[in-house]
């Protein structure tokens, strides 16, 4: 075993010790994320509005960071430094875009998710495709890309409103299924605490 292997398990061993004495902040987080992905599926369009200026500012946040860094460092050809400048610039000037107006920011996010289903569709019916000769494994792929070019195009048919939901409850349900696991884990982590007490 390497060292880093080593050190790694140690860190596993640690963490798993302390997780008896942390489940009540584990289940304090699940719920909170239970309880906001709930309002999310109600509230669709303010979760879509909210996740994408909290995207917006996180791009600001990133490019300020980049041209800082760019100015302390030290070297001392301005082409190398030219790149990162221009990068932080189209970082801040793109999260400035996405503040000053948000609708337009999240149907063009929602209309940049229909193209990513539509692609990873294709991708897995080729992939599923070229299965058939492993039997049956072949239909699961094919089905989840017929599943995601559905969705690509009900996207697009509804596209430009559905870009006032679509990322809302694409993030409330992640903020659910996220909350479900802590939850369950936290109160599987107290179950196993007062077993070895």
């Amino acid at each position: 075993m390497s060292n880093e292997e080593k050190i790694a398990a140690e860190v596993m061993v640690v963490d798993l010790e302390e997780l008896p004495r942390k489940w009540g902040w584990l289940l304090a987080l699940g719920i909170l994320m239970l309880v906001t992905g709930s309002i999310g599926l109600v509230q669709s369009v303010a979760m879509t509005l909210v996740t994408v200026l909290f995207f917006g500012a996180i791009i600001i946040v990133n490019g300020t960071f980049a041209l800082v860094q760019t100015i302390m460092d030290r070297e001392e050809k301005w082409r190398g430094k030219m790149v990162h400048v221009l990068l932080g610039v189209l970082y801040i000037g793109a999260g400035a875009l996405i503040l000053m107006n948000p609708m337009a920011a999240s149907a063009a996010l929602t209309l940049f998710l229909g193209g990513i289903f539509l692609a990873m569709g294709i991708i897995r019916i080729v992939y599923g495709l070229r299965l058939r000769k492993l039997g049956w494994k072949w239909v699961m792929p094919v089905v989840i890309g017929v599943v995601d070019i559905l969705f690509a195009i009900i996207l697009g048919i509804s596209w430009p409103i559905s870009g006032l939901w679509v990322i809302g409850i694409m993030v409330s349900i992640e903020l659910l299924m996220y909350g479900w696991m802590l939850t369950f884990t936290a109160l599987a982590v107290r179950k196993m605490a007062k077993q070895t007490k």
